[in-house]
């Protein structure tokens, strides 16, 4: 990255802080933008979602890797539930939808309980498992709870074969006026195929393992036997290995890092794959080049800038996330690793800049939150507004559930000393209510940011791209109206 007229200013820099100047460009379209990320993952786009228990869940992490990139499922959920989750990712088709599943039997209620599960909104009536009905959320309104899906379910119904040209496909849900289609292999449902996700599929490469799988990844913390706690994830299957704690640069991170990479190098000597270690959070050279040393191949880059974070106002320390970032990746890329850009992030802008500072991918946390595919519930507000509710992972309702297994004296005084925001409302964005929309909106500025720069790869984009520092009323001269003066 290059500043402009070489003027590198003396004080650190939010996203908001710069902008980015356009190069000659012999990049003539978006498509010909190849944002495979050059951290080792095998993502197909540089978008990471954070291992936060209210955002990273199954099914947020095979949609998103369906799309290429990869969701980091949380510490907090247990051994026994992470390898679950881990297995029906794996499980998942990289193409075909995960269906909602309901039987003819079922009442209304369950219906209604599941459809929000899902940005497609709309389950697969079973009878066992040969699918006779389709059944939407219109289907269920003015109706009792108590009555029987089959009493309401759409019964003509259409289904393609798994090997079904897509294109074929899309032309039977446009000329039929479908939402959806169920993917039947003999008398069993595989999937199911919707418009958008069929012109996604020709846009988007998934992320998979060497044996075809969606790419999954799972976090641990620094404290107790944290080699035990890696050696169950690598034989649940995942794909990257994330060592999370709130300050990445202490002494326990680098004990920890040791007995990770030891586990990971046991499991790669007997299966001959080497999965990457991402550690953090850092946000100096410093710190990158102690957890390097100690065993880290990509480093989770920032301190206070996530939405549920309240660590700046709490203590005062972080660091503005742009230079972070920028400070960092040039350190990890000299010593051979690897940035994350881990929070800040609201616009695509935002996203194009972090990977223009360095980063080889980007951590999303809260803006994925309020996705239809987030782990948490879908209720309504008082104005029938959809929402999920977040929490930060530092925060009172994280710690209980972290310290569960405590005596309640030790979970009582580690109550005192809780940071970050327990309950906030993330809304769906009735144009953008699924995460995948909110990818589509991301990738489509992060390639015109790169057809800008003149760069067809994240590396190139790196060494193209120029940025300048503006002022508060330069960011706000940039941001679009929906009203008039």
């Amino acid at each position: 990255m290059i500043f402009l007229n070489d003027v590198k200013p003396a004080y650190d820099l939010t996203y908001n802080d710069v902008f980015m100047v356009p190069s000659r460009s012999a990049v003539a379209s978006r498509t010909g933008v190849d944002l495979s990320t050059p951290d080792g993952t095998g993502t197909s786009i540089p978008l990471v979602v954070s291992n936060m228990t209210a955002v990273a869940g199954r099914r947020m992490a095979e949609t998103v890797a369906r799309r290429g990139g990869i969701a980091i499922l949380p510490q907090d959920i247990g051994q026994e539930a992470a390898a679950d989750m881990i297995a029906q990712v794996k499980r998942a088709h990289p193409v075909f939808e995960t269906p909602i599943t309901v039987q003819v039997d079922d009442a209304v209620a369950t219906a209604l309980s599941l459809l929000g599960k899902r940005a497609h909104g709309a389950a697969v009536v079973l009878d066992g498992h040969l699918p006779v009905g389709i059944v939407a959320e219109k289907d269920c309104l003015e109706v009792d709870r108590f009555t029987r899906i089959s009493q309401v379910m759409t019964t003509d119904i259409v289904t393609v074969a798994p090997d079904a040209d897509l294109r074929s496909v899309f032309d039977t849900l446009t000329g039929r006026h479908l939402g959806m289609v169920p993917v039947i292999d003999g008398e069993r449902l595989s999937g199911v195929l919707t418009r958008k996700g069929v012109l996604r599929s020709t846009m988007y490469s998934p992320a998979v393992d060497p044996e075809g799988r969606l790419l999954v990844g799972g976090a641990v913390g620094i404290n107790g036997d944290v080699r035990a706690k890696a050696t169950s994830l690598l034989e649940s299957g995942v794909d990257v290995l994330v060592v999370d704690t709130a300050h990445g640069h202490q002494e326990k991170m680098i004990e920890a890092l040791p007995a990770i990479t030891a586990a990971r190098d046991d499991f790669a000597q007997r299966t001959g794959r080497r999965i990457q270690i991402a550690a953090g959070n850092v946000v100096s050279a410093a710190g990158v080049a102690d957890l390097v040393a100690s065993g880290a191949d990509i480093l989770k880059v920032g301190v206070g800038p996530g939405a549920m974070c309240t660590t700046r106002m709490m203590t005062g320390v972080g660091r503005p996330q742009f230079s972070a970032v920028l400070e960092c990746s040039s350190a990890a890329i000299e010593l051979g690793a690897e940035v994350w850009a881990d929070g800040g992030v609201k616009y695509p802008r935002d996203v194009a800049l972090a990977l223009a500072a360095g980063a080889g991918s980007v951590m999303i946390g809260s803006w994925f939150a309020g996705t239809y595919e987030s782990a948490g519930d879908l209720s309504h507000d008082a104005n029938g507004r959809l929402y999920k509710e977040s929490f930060g992972m530092a925060s009172a309702r994280a710690v209980q559930q972290r310290t569960r297994h405590q005596s309640a004296f030790d979970r009582a005084r580690a109550g005192l000393f809780e940071e970050g925001i327990s309950q906030s409302r993330m809304y769906l964005d009735p144009a953008r209510p699924g995460v995948e929309d909110l990818i589509d909106s991301i990738v489509s500025g992060v390639r015109s940011a790169f057809t800008y720069a003149g760069a067809d790869s994240i590396g190139e984009f790196r060494r193209r791209a120029i940025v300048g520092v503006q002022s508060s009323a330069g960011y706000e001269e940039g941001r679009p109206r929906d009203t008039s003066w």
